[in-house]
């Protein structure tokens, strides 16, 4: 009997380490297909920005280039206006994302704390403004009468609050932080500033960096507050530039005719993956350098209150 229970014992978990193979090889298909969608949209535009326009327009492009040329990106760096783009919007980024990591996470490290008085009703007076707002008409004002208008601050300090980031953030402080390090630093004679810069500051790389990934890209993509707030073009950032430069083109092709409008409008289908590229490839080389902390704790506990 007890030789009958341990062969069957040992053929329940061959069937169960050959089921749980059989699973795991499931999952590495799913992830593989999940990845070739996720990957394809962004591997076209890299082949499609140096293909013909026509073989694009015609479907002809699927895994490799048609019709090689760089034209596109010749034409586009023909534009001058580029690099001053590039300049202003590396400088938004850089001290927008400054500005934005100062004061969001010094707020949810402030939220995080159980002894700040009114805790709860400081944190429902910023949910507050994730579902309402004054309206843009208001904003502008409100920038205008503050003399920010079409100036560099209008890019990094009026909006350089973020909710979700705060919350993010407060809630890494709460869970990941332990409070008894609040305790024996004020055993040892450590202020409030003096711990959150040398204490709960290195302990919180992880959320760091990734609120700094996010806020950058933020930055990095941003457009509308420029259409809205400058006038004046040396301020434009590179993703206002390169949809004014799309625009002129796609008028000049649509406003022309006969052989100048054809050329006008070759222009255009060139130049449009090539903008994509332009516009988000400096920005995609920082995700490497950041994606470890992603598998770092950042979330741990984002669902708890």
């Amino acid at each position: 009997m007890e030789a009958m229970q341990a062969a069957s014992t040992a053929t329940g978990r061959a069937g169960g380490r050959s089921s749980d193979r059989v699973l795991e090889v499931l999952l590495y298909i799913v992830a593989v297909l999940l990845l070739i969608v996720l990957i394809y949209p962004l591997y076209f535009i890299v082949i499609a920005s140096f293909s013909d326009p026509s073989a694009v327009g015609n479907g002809q492009v699927w895994l490799f280039p048609r019709g090689f040329t760089l034209d596109g990106y010749k034409e586009l760096l023909k534009h001058e206006n580029i690099w001053i783009g590039y300049r202003n919007t590396i400088l938004y980024t850089v001290v927008g994302t400054a500005v934005g990591l100062i004061v969001n996470v010094s707020a949810a490290y402030a939220l995080s704390r159980k002894d700040l008085v009114g805790r709860k009703a400081i944190s429902l007076f910023f949910i507050f403004t994730m579902f309402f707002s004054g309206g843009l008409i208001p904003t502008f004002l409100t920038i205008r009468d503050f003399h920010m208008y079409n100036t560099f601050l209008v890019m990094v300090l009026p909006f350089s609050v973020v909710v979700y980031d705060i919350i993010v953030a407060r809630t890494f402080f709460q869970t990941s932080i332990p409070g008894d390090l609040w305790e024996a630093a004020q055993i040892d004679g450590c202020g409030n500033l003096r711990y959150y810069v040398l204490v709960v500051l290195p302990l919180s790389k992880a959320v760091i960096s990734v609120l700094a990934l996010w806020i950058a890209v933020g930055y990095w993509n941003s457009y509308f507050n420029a259409l809205i707030y400058l006038k004046n073009p040396n301020l434009y950032p590179l993703q206002l530039i390169l949809r004014n430069i799309l625009i002129t083109n796609q008028m000049q092709s649509s406003l022309g005719s006969g052989e100048a409008a054809n050329i006008a409008l070759r222009l255009a289908n060139m130049m449009r993956y090539s903008v994509i590229i332009v516009s988000t490839l400096p920005i995609m080389c920082l995700y490497p350098f950041v994606q470890k902390y992603f598998n770092q704790g950042v979330m741990i506990g984002a669902v708890k209150e």
